[in-house]
């Protein structure tokens, strides 16, 4: 789950723009949507078992944040 307080706020950064208010208040709302939806989503495509919210959290969130930081820095 470390990888949301990594992900989110770069990418409610290039939604919202640079400010520090906005980034943080979208981040606060985003954070925890995240994990919801990671938690969902493990629900339902392991079932009956399910996939803990950090496994899918870490499928998604590692492409992700390479793709935000590659682009940041212009490299491809």
């Amino acid at each position: 789950i470390s990888f949301v307080g990594l992900v989110v706020p770069h990418a409610v950064r290039r939604v919202l723009g640079r400010r520090e208010r906005p980034v943080l208040l979208g981040s606060v709302a985003a954070g925890p949507l995240l994990v919801l939806g990671a938690d969902v989503l493990g629900r339902i495509v392991a079932r009956p078992g399910e996939l803990e919210a950090g496994i899918v959290t870490a499928f998604v969130g590692a492409p992700v944040l390479l793709a935000l930081v590659l682009r940041r820095t212009g490299a491809r």
